[in-house]
């Protein structure tokens, strides 16, 4: 099976375009107003808790994922890998499906935990800006067999990675009970 390969520079490009436009989109997706939500119908609020469990599972295969690597088990580590790029995408099409149908939803939370509620979102929203960028970096580096470049991305890519996946998990929990 041959693969497309693409030379190293529009590689590069593609992803600081994706880099971009994917948070550019999620950000003006949520600043639609409500008169212009399309009406996707009832289903749509249960997606907060389809993202809440992909972030959950994406969560526990990373670290599987990272156990994998060090044991130097690289085809259970490719393929959780793999699974957890895929369950990006697919978190990814959840979230915008709910906030291109559903209003944004208020934290009601006092005090404390009002507090740690902002600072897990605010927190959890720039990391998932920036890890964009250092997972399609990391999956370009293992696709075309650079490990060393691989392996120095990663350092960053799967600590934050792992951060955004959870206190996504964290926020869902907390804003929850708000949700109408």
């Amino acid at each position: 099976m041959t693969t497309l390969k693409l030379p190293e520079n529009q590689s590069f490009k593609i992803i600081n375009i994706l880099s971009f436009a994917i948070p550019l989109a999620v950000g003006v997706l949520l600043g639609i107003p409500s008169g212009y939500k399309l009406p996707l119908g009832e289903w749509t609020k249960i997606l907060p808790t389809v993202s809440a469990s992909i972030n959950s599972l994406t969560s526990i295969l990373l670290i599987m994922a990272f156990i994998a690597i060090k044991n130097k088990n690289i085809t259970l580590h490719k393929t959780l890998m793999t699974t957890c790029f895929g369950l990006g995408a697919l978190f990814l099409v959840s979230y915008i499906l709910y906030h291109v149908s559903n209003q944004s939803t208020k934290y009601g939370g006092e005090g404390f935990l009002k507090g740690l509620y902002f600072f897990f979102l605010i927190s959890h929203i720039l990391l998932s800006i920036v890890v964009v960028r250092f997972v399609l970096m990391s999956m370009y580096f293992a696709y075309i067999g650079d490990f060393e470049n691989h392996k120095k991305n990663t350092r960053f890519a799967f600590p934050i990675w792992l951060y955004v996946s959870i206190t996504g998990v964290i926020v869902y929990f907390m804003i929850k009970p708000f949700y109408v």
